[in-house]
C-alpha cells in the first residue's frame, strides 16, 4: 500500500499562486484614461455588435463604400443591440435608430463590414442602418426617427462621397438574393429622400 503524500504546506501554496500570478504582471497595465473610441457619427452612441458577428476591415482602403441599405429590425430596438451584441448570431448593422426619439447607436464601425443585406458583396460596399419597428406598423415610423435617420445618411454619404440619390440609398429589399421586405411599402421614400437632400 502506498503512503499518502503530505498535504502541501501554505509556503508552498503561495509560492505557486505567485509564479501563477507573475507572466500577468509583465503584462503592460491599460493606458490611465483610455476610453472607448468615440462613434464615427457624432451624435451616436457606441453600442458595439459582438466581433463574430461583422468583419473587421479597413474600408475603403481595401473595399469602396458605396451605398447605404435601409432597414427596418422587425423587433424592438433593444431586442436588436442584444441580437448584434450575442456572440455567434452573425448578423449586425452598422446604426440602429430609435423610434420614439430617433436616439442613434452605433454597433459596427464604418470601416468594417457589418453583415445586413444578406448579400455579401453588398456587405462589403455598404452601410446599414436599422430603424426600430414592424414594416407594416407604420406608427414606428415617427417624424423624430425620419429625421435623425436622414441626417445620419446625409453624413455618411458626405463622409464616403456617396450621392444622395436612390440608386445608392437603397431598400433592404432590393438587395440581390434577399426574401427580406423591408423597409416595406409603407416607409414614405419621397419623404425621407427630401429629408436627406435638405441636410
Amino acid at each position: 500500500m502506498e503512503r499518502p503524500r503530505p498535504l502541501p504546506g501554505r509556503r508552498h501554496l503561495l509560492k505557486g499562486a505567485a509564479l501563477a500570478v507573475l507572466p500577468y504582471t509583465l503584462l503592460p497595465a491599460p493606458r490611465a484614461g483610455a476610453l472607448t473610441p468615440a462613434p464615427d457619427h457624432p451624435s451616436g452612441e457606441w453600442q458595439p455588435a459582438h466581433p463574430s458577428n461583422h468583419t473587421a476591415a479597413d474600408r475603403p482602403a481595401d473595399h469602396p463604400v458605396d451605398f447605404v441599405v435601409i432597414h427596418v429590425t422587425q423587433t424592438p430596438y433593444a431586442n436588436t443591440l442584444s441580437i448584434f451584441q450575442e456572440a455567434g448570431r452573425s448578423v449586425s448593422a452598422h446604426y440602429v435608430i430609435r423610434s420614439g426619439d430617433g436616439h442613434v447607436a452605433q454597433c459596427v464601425r464604418e470601416s468594417d463590414i457589418a453583415w445586413h443585406a444578406g448579400n455579401w458583396d453588398y456587405n462589403t460596399r455598404s452601410i446599414g442602418i436599422e430603424h426600430e419597428g414592424w414594416v407594416d406598423e407604420p406608427r414606428w415610423f415617427t417624424e423624430r426617427m425620419y429625421q435623425s435617420s436622414a441626417r445620419l445618411t446625409a453624413a455618411i454619404c458626405g463622409r464616403h462621397a456617396i450621392p444622395r440619390d436612390r440608386a445608392h440609398i437603397l431598400a433592404h429589399y432590393e438587395m440581390p438574393g434577399t426574401d427580406h421586405t423591408d423597409p416595406g411599402p409603407l416607409w414614405d421614400w419621397d419623404r425621407y429622400m427630401s429629408l436627406v437632400a435638405s441636410v
